[in-house]
């Protein structure tokens, strides 16, 4: 039998974590998306307020996905999910510069909540006029340490990709 791994899927606002869940999920999401009333109504609609969870099997193992709400007003959530996590998942979007700043203050924040491996997903590769996965780590800070992996959240195979790298580095450091 193999192992069960509690992951939190992270970044800011508008990245693709509830899809990122969403993708992969071997059951229906629970979500906790609500209508936007603020300024930020005219990027989507609806934003996750508490969590999203979701589950899936890699192999033998069992990943508990929690995506957290990425509006800072709701990061008294980012301490709850955290509790017990033996892995983080910082999703970034690859189609605009503006959030790495605040994606590099995530990471700051996860890791002193608990030091457990984590890794940095560029996001949204799909788009036109990305940065380059070497930009976005130059630009967090990364260049020494763990590397940036592409992703689509929206693509099956692209976060099941990313998960099985997870698990390689899960398995690594147990």
């Amino acid at each position: 039998m193999g192992e069960t791994y509690k992951v939190v899927v992270t970044g800011t606002f508008n990245v693709g974590k509830t899809e990122f869940v969403r993708t992969i999920s071997d059951i229906p999401i629970v979500s906790t998306e609500k209508r936007i009333t603020d300024d930020l109504a005219s990027t989507k609609e609806e934003t996750t307020v508490a969590m999203d969870y979701g589950h899936v099997r890699i192999g033998d193992d069992l990943f508990h996905l929690y995506g957290t709400p990425g509006q800072p007003r709701f990061d008294f959530m980012w301490d709850i999910l955290a509790k017990e996590m033996h892995a983080f998942i910082l999703l970034v979007d690859s189609s605009t510069p503006e959030g790495l700043l605040s994606a590099k203050q995530l990471i700051r924040i996860f890791n002193h909540k608990s030091d457990v491996p984590f890794m940095v997903v560029a996001n949204k590769r799909d788009k036109h006029g990305i940065l380059s996965i070497e930009e976005i780590s130059r630009r967090l800070g990364l260049e020494d340490g763990p590397p940036v992996l592409s992703c689509v959240a929206i693509d099956k195979t692209s976060v099941h990709s990313v998960l099985e790298k997870l698990q390689h580095l899960l398995h690594k450091s147990s």
